[in-house]
Parts: C-alpha cells; sequence; structure tokens
C-alpha cells in the first residue's frame, strides 16, 4: 500500500530498545482480559490459521483437539465469551478470540454503484474455548439476524464489535456455522488519520473496487479482522446484465439468474486475512496472460481503459521472473492486476489481485512500474508471510519499498544508493515523528518510516552481512513463514541464524532506538538534525 503524505504530530517520548513501551503497558493494561486472551494469538497460535493448505509452513492450531461433533468434558471450564480482540497493542480489539475461521461463504446482491444491497456471511468456525458467547469484527451496515447453526442467536452492537450469544454454549473443539444477513452500504467508508484515504468500499463509475486495509473489512463483512488471521474464502457476487464480478483467487463458475443477473462465484484457494480480500464490480475485460512456469495471470481492466493500460500491465511476467529470482516461487496459484478506476491513489497488494490505480499506469513508465513492483513484491512479504502485530508492519512495507527501489535502480530510476542516502539523512526526523521503524504509535503506521524509513533497515542489514548472506537471509524468511504469521523477533532470530552471526543488537537499534545509527560501509553519511 502507498504510503499517507500526512505529515504526524511530533512524537512524544521516546522507548527503551528491546523493552515494552509504557505506553504499550497502559494500552495492555486497558484492554485487561483482551489482551491476556490474545496472548496465544499472538506467539503463533490462532495466527496459523489455514496453514494446512501449504505443505510445510509448520502446526495447525487445529490440530489436537477433538473431532467436530466430540462433547466436552462435563467436568471441563465453564462456557465463557470469547475476547473481542487478540490483544494487540496498536489495534486491542482487532481479531477476536476463543475460535478460529476454517472458512468465509460471502453473498452479496449487489444492485448499482452507491446503492444499498441485500448480503449475508456465514462463518465455519472451530471454538478454541467452551464459548458462551463471541465477538465478529462488524461496523456499518444494516443487521437484520443472526443464526448459529441455524437456531436465532442473541445479538448486540458495541462499537464494531457484533457480540453473539448462541442459543446454547459451543464446547471446546465444537465445529459450528455463524451466518449474519445485513444490507450493506456502499456509502457508508472508514477514516483513519494515518490511512490514505476514506476506506472499505470505493466507487468507481459503474460500480465498486474494495479496499480494506488496515481495518475496512468490517465495513464489507463480518470477519476475525487481524492481519495475522486468515481464512479461505468463497465470494458469490450477483451482479445486473453487462457487469462482471472480480475476487481474489480463482473464478468458479458463473451462473444466470432470474431478469438477466449474473451469480459469479470465486474461491480463494488458499487462506486469507480480511485486510487482503479484494471484490470489485464493474464493466471489466479480462485480460489472459501467463507468468514463469505457466503460471495463471489474469487482470481485470476497466473496458475503456485496456489499451491505454496494456504496455505497463505486460510487464507483469518480467516483475515476477524478476521477484523470483531474488525471493523464490511466487506463493500463490494466479496473479494479476485490477485496474482502480477511481480518482484515488489506491494501490494495494489485494492476494491474488493487486489493485493499482489507473493514472500509475497511465503515467511514466519508471513510476509505474516501481508501484507494480512494490504491491507484487508484498505477495511474498504481507500476503504469503503475513505480520503477527501491527507493529511489524515495516517487515511488510519495508520489504515492498526496497525491492521497489532495487528494481528501479536496475531499470532506469534512481539508484539504491542514493536513495538509500536521502532516506539516511532524514531517518532521525522520520523517527521523531513517525516512531522507530518497529515502533509505531496507532497514528503513524503508513508514514514514510514504515516505507522508506524500513526499506533503509534492510539495505544497513546487507550492507553488514553482504548481498550474498543477505539474499540467503531473505529467500529463508519467505520460505521458512510461507503461508504463516511472523514478527519483527523471527526476522532478527532468522537473520542472526543465517549468517552466522548475533544480528540482535544490531538490527534492535535500526528497529528500535531513538537515533539513527552509523550506515556500515558509508562513514561519510550523515543524519540531518531534527526539527521540532
Amino acid at each position: 500500500m502507498k504510503e499517507s503524505s500526512t505529515r504526524p504530530e511530533p512524537r512524544r517520548g521516546r522507548h527503551l530498545p528491546g523493552l515494552r513501551s509504557r505506553r504499550t503497558a497502559l494500552v495492555l493494561t486497558a484492554t485487561g482480559a483482551v489482551a491476556l486472551a490474545g496472548a496465544a494469538a499472538l506467539t503463533g497460535g490462532v495466527a496459523l490459521s489455514g496453514d494446512a493448505l501449504f505443505p510445510g509452513a509448520g502446526p495447525h492450531p487445529d490440530r489436537g483437539t477433538p473431532a467436530p461433533g466430540a462433547s466436552a468434558a462435563s467436568a471441563g471450564p465453564a462456557p465463557s465469551p470469547g475476547a473481542a480482540g487478540i490483544g494487540d497493542p496498536l489495534m486491542p480489539l482487532a481479531g477476536n478470540g476463543g475460535y478460529t475461521v476454517r472458512r468465509y461463504t460471502l453473498d452479496f446482491d449487489w444492485r448499482a454503484p452507491q446503492t444499498p444491497f441485500e448480503a449475508a456471511a456465514t462463518v465455519s468456525a472451530t471454538a478454541t474455548q467452551p464459548l458462551s458467547r463471541f465477538d465478529l469484527d462488524f461496523a456499518g451496515n444494516a443487521l437484520h439476524h443472526v443464526t448459529v447453526d441455524g437456531a436465532p442467536a442473541t445479538v448486540r452492537r458495541d462499537g464494531d464489535e457484533l457480540v453473539v450469544t448462541p442459543a446454547r454454549p459451543i464446547p471446546r473443539g465444537r465445529a459450528f456455522t455463524v451466518r449474519v444477513a445485513y444490507t450493506a452500504d456502499p456509502t457508508q467508508r472508514r477514516h483513519r488519520d494515518d490511512a490514505i484515504q476514506d476506506y472499505g468500499w470505493v466507487p468507481t463509475p459503474d460500480g465498486t473496487v474494495v479496499c480494506a486495509q488496515p481495518d475496512g473489512a468490517r465495513m464489507i463483512f463480518p470477519a476475525n479482522d487481524h492481519p495475522s488471521l486468515r481464512a479461505p474464502v468463497t465470494f458469490r457476487i450477483t451482479t445486473p446484465a453487462g457487469l462482471s464480478a472480480v475476487a481474489n483467487g480463482r473464478l468458479v463458475g458463473t451462473v444466470r439468474r432470474p431478469g438477466g443477473r449474473v451469480r459469479w462465484t470465486y474461491d480463494s484457494e488458499q487462506p486469507i486475512a480480511a485486510q487482503l480480500v479484494q471484490l470489485a464490480i464493474g464493466k471489466f475485460t479480462f485480460v489472459d496472460s501467463r507468468g514463469p512456469r505457466g503460471l495463471p495471470v489474469r487482470d481485470a481492466v476497466p473496458d475503456g481503459l485496456v489499451a491505454e493500460t496494456e504496455e505497463y500491465r505486460a510487464l507483469t511476467p518480467d516483475h515476477l521472473a524478476w521477484l523470483e529470482r531474488r525471493l523464490g516461487p511466487y506463493p500463490f496459484r494466479r496473479y494479476g492486476v485490477l485496474v482502480g478506476d477511481t480518482d484515488l491513489p489506491v494501490a494495494l497488494e489485494t492476494q491474488s489481485l493487486s489493485v493499482v490505480p489507473r493514472d500509475d499506469l497511465l503515467g511514466d513508465r519508471v513510476d509505474a512500474e516501481r508501484n507494480l513492483v512494490h504491491e507484487l513484491t508484498h505477495h511474498w512479504t504481507g500476503d504469503s508471510v503475513a505480520i503477527r502485530r501491527w507493529s511489524d508492519l515495516w517487515l511488510s512495507e519495508g520489504h515492498a519499498r526496497f525491492y521497489e527501489r532495487l528494481y528501479s535502480d536496475e531499470h532506469g530510476g534512481v539508484s539504491l544508493e542514493s536513495a538509500m542516502r536521502a532516506a539516511y539523512e532524514q531517518h532521525d526526523q522520520w523517527r521523531h515523528d513517525d516512531g522507530a521503524p518497529a515502533e509505531p504509535t496507532g497514528a503513524t503506521l503508513f508514514k514514510v518510516m514504515r516505507y522508506d524509513g524500513s526499506a533503509l533497515v534492510l539495505y544497513a542489514l546487507r550492507e553488514k552481512v553482504g548481498e550474498e548472506t543477505f539474499g540467503r537471509i531473505e529467500r529463508a524468511w519467505v520460505t521458512a513463514y510461507r503461508g504463516r504469521a511472523a514478527g519483527t523477533r523471527d526476522f532478527v532470530a532468522l537473520a542472526s541464524r543465517v549468517a552466522g552471526e548475533d544480528l540482535e543488537p544490531f538490527l534492535t537499534a535500526w528497529l528500535y532506538g531513538a537515533h539513527t545509527p552509523p550506515m556500515p560501509g558509508h562513514p561519510d553519511w550523515q543524519v540531518d538534525p531534527v526539527e521540532d
């Protein structure tokens, strides 16, 4: 995703490297049971939901629990509420405790731009504790009714939380199904000061695209909305005649409905985080091609923009091949570019179908390729290797910016060294304004430090260990954590193992320090003074 150009308020206070900040401690205290109940998820438990679809990716959270339908032991714990969040310090109510999602099935009866329409979400889940009630992240929209295993449930709305009390408690290990019927309202969108725009449903001249990052998915459907939590998604989108629908993954088929309407069914094929969901409706032309080893590539292009955007879209197979030489095989089963016909600067790494705005594809080639490579890189780092906490966002955006800059360096753009030297000069100012790379606040997540500032950390690592060792670290990172969630500590530990030296002191200073460390190999680089 592109960063915001809005300048944040000056950062108050500073953290000590490697230690939990006083602010974080206060957030955790304020969230109480939410943070405690979410601790397991932040250390890799719930975050691995769906990893069975990635062979060799590590343990699956549901293994070892009773089979669906198994009864709970009568002497076991009494049913209790699932936590209202998994305890992420930056977004304490993101995600939910007490269950894992096995699949979402989303039904949308879309009518016209900026017009409410009927929708339903079926959430197939497994209880990870005896549940008396549980939450779904769901905001806006007009709620109709909720059932659990076909029986009406008691519900109430508490901010962005949909609190569901089933007719009977759900035993630990039991599979259950929640169905939420509602009227989706595409005129309702979210706003965050650090986001580049209002997000959720984004209108186009004849339809819509979705921008769910960071927490806008709850405006689209009820979800377990945290980047570490993933599940497969089935999309069933009904459109008027003459319009097409596109979503993450594979088109399963189309069915003609009464009145000439068409239902489009897509399967995400692999688990997906709610923030990476995409569904778009409009007058699209689908353009098919092939990537490395025959990888299916399908672009979804507004009818009037096919010819004008063809030159840059046709570069995708070359971009895939370039990244595969550095990061290994592309981690999903297909890819494509969705051309966003909006006036908003929306570029987003929605899984297997990146959104790139039309203006990016109608301008300068160097700038267009930077954005195309940036969003594609996310499919290795951010989509396949998900972040464990929001404070780990530097791993996603920093990698995407690093490879975007490296590609541009090799294809007629600004040299990587020049870009990194410019970032180095401003790094203390960014630390002051936006927080250190791995210590954002909720208001500075998508500021420049998470982009060029975090790419600089990777550049410093490469300068310290050398290009060959750095390349091995990168390939090991996207291989070891493919299909899993991982965080800053995981990266530091893996980099140290691959390099054969303890890199924790070096990376801790770069990721958490109040001031920018010296750049290895560049003693002449200087940091500009900080201005309040």
